[in-house]
């Protein structure tokens, strides 16, 4: 399975995603050519070798007619406008010229991409990352997305950004696309409405159910709402490195200095397709009885988790307990935080992240003299393996007064 591992220790910015991307392609220089190619109205791609702390990794620079209009990877936020401001900026010439590259509204972008000289696909792919933003935006400032002015998420680099990010990953066409946590950075930011906290709102809403944290060294803004958008929308799951053959390295560079490398780092490479991470669940009971350890673990199984297992344990003062152990997927975390918090009397959870190893499995059936039985079969990782289904096998042994090692040696020639 091609696989996509972005690593945002150093958050995400649409310039740092676009730029580390193209360190996974095979000419970045002939790909830079392509997105130059697109004729978003007086944008010019640049691709630049940068150094961060000893490590060379690619920029890329958005000229805007010819000149760069701002930093991608500093804070975008966009401004809302009555039909009242809207119209005094109309009559106010200068002041028009000036943000004739900053505001625009939804309407304005899908015409510029509608316009744009890439595939319906790509196009999608753009329309749907601009609508998270919008979505984000409507709902924090309480406005209709359709009466948003984009700011600097409407700037031109910005566009270009989106635009290089959808276009790299469908280049690349990746089978999945997994990314680590993220780090947001910490402290405040300016915008076009003042002083706000980081993350700033829209990013903050854009992160909502994606692991991410706040730096406890960098009081700067990490994260950007494109960059947040992108992640949403281009992620399949969320967590470390998959166990993968790294085939190629990229390494995104922002323009801020800071102590640390200042990289977002992609790796493209091959997973096997039975390997999947899962959240391991651990809690320590001493004062339920067996059927409600018994309830609880039905539960959660019905529930939908992967598996639930209980070890006996000897407890402080002497108690004997019970370990209950939960693991579910990635994604299902809090919904068996809470289950186990609310089916046992535990009062603290333990969590271990693990790759999880599969063989790949299938059923068949075969037809014998007590009628049909099923047969589970699972092979990968140079093993192939099958054996007759205990319910079937329990229901003629039940019908015929065989045991079930009778059965088992006289049906396992037929399959």
């Amino acid at each position: 399975m091609k696989t996509i591992y972005l690593e945002c220790k150093m958050g995400a910015a649409g310039d740092m995603l676009t730029a580390a991307l193209l360190g996974l392609v095979e000419n970045a220089s002939a790909v830079v050519e392509e997105l130059n190619s697109f004729g978003i109205p007086g944008v010019t791609y640049v691709l630049e070798n940068m150094n961060k702390c000893g490590i060379q990794g690619n920029h890329i620079k958005v000229l805007i007619n010819g000149s760069e209009e701002k930093h991608s990877d500093e804070y975008e936020e966009e401004h809302i406008h009555d039909n009242h401001h809207h119209h005094h900026e109309h009559h106010d010439h200068e002041h028009e010229h000036k943000h004739s590259h900053e505001h625009r509204t939804l309407y304005e972008i899908e015409d510029i991409i509608e316009n744009l000289n890439v595939s319906k696909e790509v196009k999608s792919d753009i329309r749907e990352v601009y609508e998270l933003l919008a979505e984000a935006e409507s709902s924090v400032h309480g406005v209709a997305a359709d009466q948003i002015h984009f700011h600097e998420v409407g700037n031109l680099d910005a566009i270009a950004d989106i635009t290089a990010v959808c276009y790299l990953m469908h280049v690349l066409d990746p089978d999945r696309v997994v990314v680590s946590p993220i780090n947001v950075g910490s402290g405040t930011v300016k915008c076009a409405h003042g002083i706000l906290p980081v993350p700033a709102p829209a990013t903050a809403l854009l992160l909502q159910d994606i692991p991410s944290y706040e730096s406890d060294t960098i009081e700067s803004e990490l994260t950007t709402p494109t960059g947040a958008a992108l992640i949403k929308y281009f992620a399949d799951s969320f967590g470390s490195q998959p166990l993968m053959t790294v085939r190629k390295i990229g390494y995104g560079m922002g323009k801020k200095e800071f102590p640390q490398a200042n990289a977002l780092r992609a790796l493209i490479g091959k997973t096997n397709e039975e390997n999947e991470q899962v959240i391991e669940l651990s809690c320590n009971v001493d004062d339920m009885t067996a059927e409600e350890i018994g309830y609880a673990t039905e539960t959660l199984l019905g529930d939908g988790a992967l598996e639930v297992y209980t070890v006996s344990a000897d407890m402080k003062k002497n108690r004997p307990g019970t370990v209950i152990h939960c693991i579910c997927k990635v994604e299902d975390r809090d919904k068996f935080v809470y289950g186990l918090f609310l089916h046992t009397t535990t009062l603290g959870i333990r969590e271990n992240i693990c790759n999880r190893y599969v063989l790949s499995r299938e059923i068949s059936k075969i037809d014998t003299p007590y009628g049909e039985v099923r047969i589970k079969k699972a092979s990968g990782f140079n093993v192939n393996r099958q054996k007759l289904e205990y319910d079937d096998l329990a229901g003629i042994a039940n019908r015929t007064g065989k045991s079930l090692l009778d059965l088992k040696n006289e049906l396992g020639t037929m399959h």
